[in-house]
């Protein structure tokens, strides 16, 4: 798997980007299971950031840099998320509009 990440940000889990397998398989569970599994970690980057935000505010925390790290990356993963969506709706469509 690749993983991507940013130097120095605080997240709990990595986004994965799965390896794509020359096996001929459909692997219609797999790509559920990897959807799901990245879904999860966004949400670990929601909360983590949310958390960061909260211990900066009451004052728990003082570093506003890993604060503001953390939430620019849950953003950069939401939109990330997002635009996925968006091109699976949109192959989605197009499938429906083929004529069989």
């Amino acid at each position: 798997m690749t993983d991507l990440r940013i130097a120095g940000a605080n997240q709990p889990h990595p986004i994965e980007i799965p390896e794509i397998k020359e096996s001929g398989q459909a692997g219609g569970a797999n790509f559920v299971d990897s959807l799901q599994e990245a879904i999860g970690h966004i949400n670990d980057a929601q909360t983590g950031a949310s958390q960061a935000v909260d211990a900066l505010v009451t004052g728990q925390n003082t570093n506003i840099h890993q604060a503001m790290v953390a939430l620019q990356q849950a953003d950069a993963s939401f939109q990330l998320m997002m635009q996925v969506r968006n091109k699976l709706v949109t192959a989605y469509e197009e499938i429906q509009r083929m004529q069989i």
